[in-house]
């Protein structure tokens, strides 16, 4: 009984279904472990933007929460969208109270069509309260400049905000440079909790369909802690798979299209020493 892999996310949803709980609920099915959710808010949301959103009162994340842990042996979780102050920090307390296994932070911001996801008096919130309980955090290159106040410029600025990222608390960095100018290649900068570092690239893809890529990625990595590697693995494997996914495009909607969760991890990821 309750032997199989069990995870969590706790995000928005997207009707449109490309990005938040329903990108991570795919990813997870597809990495072969049983994905769970608790709903903070719920958009109207399609390829082409956010029209709308509406976070659920406290009261009721609590209950989702609650009823999970009553239940279910959740082995690892992430956070996505949590769309103000007083939703971080009633996630924040429910990650206190339960045990949920290793935490992955996605810290969403803003949508890929621009739309702000969460409100500008969270972001303390997310620094102070959701950081420090962080196994890893997987800001873009946007978000850890919000959250650390360094302006990222380069490869070296990007080392300065995982560092930075750590002091704030996370034990594991990975900041995704998918919105570097570089043509070629997509970086990201990996910081490990024993101050390992390296750098994992992909080779860019011409495509607008890369709508839900932060949350697949987190995604992944929950559910590759969940089976049991170790964090260095986890991160390699989400972004092989996010690669693959991009690669092998479908085409769903008329603006920034969603990923093919389907998608086989690509082979054409490559590690290089920091």
């Amino acid at each position: 009984m309750n032997e199989f892999p069990q995870v969590l996310t706790i995000a928005g949803t997207d009707s449109g279904g490309g990005a938040g709980v329903m990108a991570d609920l795919k990813t997870m099915q597809a990495r072969h472990v049983f994905g769970t959710a608790v709903v903070v808010a719920v958009t109207a949301q399609n390829t082409l933007g956010v029209q709308d959103f509406m976070a659920l009162p406290t009261k009721l994340v609590d209950e989702q929460c609650a009823s999970l842990a009553t239940d279910l042996k959740i082995l690892a979780c992430k956070t996505g969208m949590l769309a103000d102050a007083a939703h971080v920090h009633a996630v924040v307390e429910n990650l206190k109270r339960y045990d949920f296994g290793p935490l992955t932070v996605d810290p969403v911001m803003i949508a890929k069509g621009g739309a702000a996801l969460l409100a500008d008096d969270a972001i303390q919130t997310v620094r102070d309260e959701l950081i420090p309980l962080a196994t890893v955090v997987t800001p873009n290159l946007p978000e850890a400049e919000k959250l650390t106040g360094l302006t990222i410029t380069n490869n070296a600025t990007m080392v300065k905000a995982g560092h930075a990222l750590q002091t704030l608390g996370a034990n594991n960095v990975i900041i995704k440079g998918g919105h570097e100018a570089n043509p070629q290649t997509a970086n990201d900068f990996v910081l490990l909790a024993d101050g390992t570092a390296f750098w994992l690239s992909a080779p860019r893809v011409a495509t607008v369909r890369t709508h839900g890529t932060g949350d697949t990625l987190s995604a992944c990595i929950t559910a590759e802690l969940a089976k049991g590697q170790s964090v260095a693995s986890a991160i390699k494997t989400a972004k092989a798979y996010v690669a693959g996914t991009i690669q092998e495009t479908i085409q769903v909607g008329h603006g920034h299209g969603p990923l093919n969760h389907w998608a086989a991890p690509s082979n054409e990821v490559t590690v290089h020493d920091a």
